[in-house]
């Protein structure tokens, strides 16, 4: 049998306008107490948006964390915690690239950070595109650059440190592995 931890309590130490902080209180298997970080995240969608089977569309933009841009997927967080992932998929889709899809394939689902962070993302291939109006919401997706990357050219991409972010490094591996099983 696997030793075992278990939360004794948690307190909230701080809301933002995505995330909350708290402290997590927890019995560890040898009856010791810690206390650990926690953030509190609403969950999020990752998409993979690829036109005719040979290009993925990402978004170039600002990410305030690393203080610089970030080329990846689009993605977003989950606006309520009953809204179904595939609904937060084609608004962040339409928000940020200005595309539709007409078929929505759910690839993974993954926790980001789980060492300290409890965000949960679903992963969608999208496919068979088509233009809708960009809805951008931030000031942040307000300037963002949509970017045409071939599908044979993003693994170069990562290997070369071009594409540095998880979400689209899973996404986009796990992309080309579906289509090419398709």
């Amino acid at each position: 049998m696997r030793p075992v931890f278990e939360q004794v309590g948690e307190q909230e130490v701080h809301r933002g306008h995505v995330v909350s902080f708290a402290e997590g209180v927890f019995t560890a298997p040898d009856g010791s107490c810690i206390v650990r970080d926690i953030v509190r995240h609403p969950g999020a969608v990752v998409i993979a948006p690829v036109v005719d089977g040979r290009t993925a569309l990402l978004v170039r933009q600002f990410r305030a964390a690393v203080n610089g841009e970030v080329l990846e997927l689009p993605a977003g967080k989950r606006d309520r915690p009953d809204e179904p992932p595939e609904d937060t998929a084609g608004r962040e889709l339409a928000e940020e690239v200005g595309m539709a899809a007409g078929k929505l394939v759910r690839l993974a689902e993954f926790y980001n950070s789980p060492g300290f962070c409890d965000e949960y993302s679903f992963l969608y291939l999208a496919t068979d595109l088509s233009p809708v109006p960009p809805s951008r919401q931030t000031v942040e997706e307000h300037h963002l650059e949509i970017e045409s990357i071939p599908l044979a050219d993003a693994l170069g991409l990562i290997r070369s440190g071009t594409i540095r972010d998880a979400k689209t490094i899973i996404g986009l591996t796990l992309a080309i592995e579906h289509l090419q099983g398709a």
